[in-house]
């Protein structure tokens, strides 16, 4: 049985399409491995992000390496996926001819047929399980995740046109999941021992308009809730412009869903939020936060902002300073501007921020971010909060409250001890401690 070796690199989106292809090429004989620390497998596959600079350069050097491990005879066969080589699929080709086959964003099931000719080629053909493509192990994706929670991502592309976003050109147009094929998997990860879902998309508030004429998140998101099995439900990336309001009735009288929103703001001058092509104003997106937070109190709201657009000056970042300091976001992301071609940005603004500039002005608002979360986290301590386990590192167990994704948020730290905590199991936790980004506690007898 050959070992294939998958490297998933962006985000938690790119990390389901990994998951589906790994289940398949099980389904055809392979073993599989994920981000293995030890590669041991003849075949790699990359799956790439494209989506700023970073990711892209991150993207290419893992490419690389991989390109001189298979030089140097310690792999056979390489292949490359996901967003970089859906944009850039012709330069790569050109560029970098060891990689033995290139895939998009959307074909990458192709490469199930590809590696199979290439062992007939080789006379040395695997069989596949009898059974449609998928259906033979019954899996429908190899969960890279702790058990107890998983990704759902629930619609693909966008429709937004936002000045400086690349994705759009990868990704395509927004494309809804039918609800019943989502509700189907659903019921099959709390078979394989799911307790939360992570419900992401591009553009989580413009799920089913596609399919159904209307916004209808909260109607799925509500029916989730009903499946039996599912302890949680958290949402990420919705977008603040014509925001289907009754998605927070549901996040308020549903105790599955938590009081959780990651909505992306990037700006709050209005001279930005239009060079951005946001569609809001600084004054909507006062009334957006004032009204999310009066309809569902106690909600955590997540953010990510820019700094650097095209155009920004002093004024404009500090009305973005004086925004953080009026609306205390509990968790916030920042990222300095990254212009990418084809992008509107690209071709209508010049970069005129210098990148020192970027970086300073990055630097005060996550030290100023940096400060408010440590005052939100230390409002916690005295008290008790449902935390689920996810691990267990040296003399701690880790774990997270519902106002906690994995692997951004902060995490609840509970000595061991000689108690015996569960991985996926769910215990209420006094909170006897916080720092910036992280909480102490004891489970509560």
């Amino acid at each position: 049985m050959k070992t294939i070796d998958f490297i998933s690199l962006g985000c938690s989106k790119n990390l389901v399409d990994s998951e589906v292809l790994m289940s398949l090429c099980q389904a055809h004989g392979y073993h599989v491995t994920h981000d293995s620390s030890d590669p041991e497998g003849e075949i790699a596959v990359v799956n790439t992000c494209g989506f700023i600079a970073d990711a892209k350069e991150e993207s290419i050097n893992t490419i690389l390496e991989l390109v001189q491990a298979k030089n140097e005879g310690r792999l056979k066969q390489l292949y490359v996926m996901g967003c970089l080589s859906e944009r850039y699929l012709h330069d790569l080709e050109q560029e970098i001819p060891e990689v033995d086959g290139w895939y998009g964003k959307f074909n990458f099931k192709q490469l199930i047929e590809d590696l199979q000719s290439k062992e007939s080629q080789d006379s040395r053909t695997i069989e596949a399980p009898s059974g449609a493509v998928g259906e033979a192990s019954g899996a429908l994706r190899y969960l890279t995740t702790p058990r107890h929670y998983a990704y759902l991502k629930i619609s693909e592309g966008c429709d937004r046109q936002c000045a400086y976003c690349a994705i759009p050109l990868m990704t395509g147009h927004h494309r809804s999941r039918l609800m019943e094929e989502i509700l189907n998997e659903v019921r099959w990860l709390v078979s394989q021992g799911v307790k939360e879902l992570q419900v992401i998309a591009q553009e989580l508030t413009y799920y089913g308009i596609d399919l159904y004429g209307e916004q209808r998140i909260a109607q799925l998101v509500e029916q989730m809730a009903q499946v039996p099995g599912i302890e949680w439900i958290r949402l990420h990336y919705a977008y603040p412009t014509h925001f289907p309001w009754e998605l927070l009735r549901v996040m308020r009288e549903q105790p599955k869903v938590c009081r959780y929103l990651d909505v992306a703001l990037q700006h709050i001058s209005d001279n930005m939020l239009q060079r951005m092509r946001r569609n809001i104003t600084k004054e909507q997106t006062l009334q957006f936060i004032e009204r999310v937070r009066r309809e569902v109190p106690g909600i955590h709201l997540r953010t990510t902002l820019m700094v650097g657009f095209p155009g920004e000056t002093d004024d404009d970042f500090q009305q973005l300073m004086d925004f953080i300091r009026q609306a205390r976001f509990e968790r916030m992301g920042a990222f300095a501007y990254s212009e990418e071609e084809g992008t509107y940005a690209a071709e209508h603004y010049a970069d005129d921020v210098s990148p020192e500039v970027k970086q300073r002005r990055l630097d005060r608002l996550m030290r100023l971010q940096q400060n408010i979360s440590a005052e939100i986290e230390a409002q916690k301590v005295g008290q008790t909060m449902k935390v689920i386990i996810d691990r267990r590192e040296g003399d701690y167990y880790i774990g997270r409250t519902e106002f906690c994704s994995p692997e951004v948020d902060p995490e609840v730290l509970i000595a061991c001890g000689k108690q015996k905590l569960k991985a996926g199991q769910m215990y209420n936790v006094l909170i006897t401690g916080a720092e910036e980004f992280d909480l102490y506690g004891e489970v509560s007898q």
